[in-house]
C-alpha cells in the first residue's frame, strides 16, 4: 500500500489505504512481546518469525530445522482483510507474502491452550493452525477438507508486484 499508493488511491478509500500503510506501526511487526509471553507460559519447542516468503515458507523452514513434518489447517489461518484484498488485487497467494509481525510457535500439546490464552489476554491474536507430524509425512495443507502439499515459493509473492 505504501509503495503503490498512487496506483491504489483511485481504487480504495483513503481509510483503507491508511490502515494498510500503518501496519508497520499498528499492530507493528515486532514479535518480542509474543515470544516472551509464550516462553514464560512454558512448553515452547520452537518459534519462528515467518518474514520473507510468508507463512508457507516459514512453516517449511520450521519443519526442516526441526526434522519434522506438519499439517497446516489453512481454514484456521487468519489473514488480515486488507492483506486479502490487496493480494486478490495483485494476484498474490497470501501464504507466500511477507508475514512480518506473525510468530510461529510449536509447543507441547498440553501447553498449547495456555499459550494461546495468555497471548489472547495480552490482546495478541493467536490460534492453533496445525499439527506436527513425522518427518516422512512432509509439509501438507488441509483446506476445505482436502489435503495437498503445502506450497513453496521461490521468492516472496510481493516481488511479483515490482517485477523482481
Amino acid at each position: 500500500a505504501i509503495e503503490k499508493a498512487d496506483q491504489l488511491a483511485g481504487e480504495y478509500p483513503e481509510s483503507f489505504l491508511s490502515r494498510c500503510s500503518n501496519y508497520l506501526k499498528h499492530p507493528g511487526i515486532s514479535v518480542v512481546k509474543d515470544a516472551r509471553i509464550a516462553v514464560e507460559t512454558g512448553g515452547v519447542h520452537d518459534m519462528h518469525d515467518p518474514t520473507e516468503g510468508g507463512l508457507a515458507s516459514g512453516l517449511h523452514e520450521l519443519a526442516k530445522a526441526s526434522g519434522v513434518g506438519l499439517l497446516l489447517e489453512a481454514d484456521r489461518v487468519w489473514i488480515l482483510p486488507e492483506a486479502e484484498t490487496l493480494c486478490r488485487r495483485y494476484g498474490l497467494d497470501p501464504l507466500g507474502t511477507i508475514a512480518s509481525g506473525a510468530l510461529l510457535i510449536t509447543s507441547d500439546p498440553s501447553s498449547t491452550s495456555s499459550i494461546i490464552e495468555r497471548l489472547t489476554d495480552a490482546n495478541i491474536a493467536a490460534g492453533k493452525i496445525g499439527v506436527i507430524e513425522e518427518a516422512e509425512f512432509g509439509c501438507k495443507m488441509k483446506c476445505r477438507g482436502k489435503v495437498s502439499e503445502l506450497p513453496t515459493f521461490n521468492r516472496d509473492e510481493i516481488g511479483k508486484i515490482f517485477g523482481q
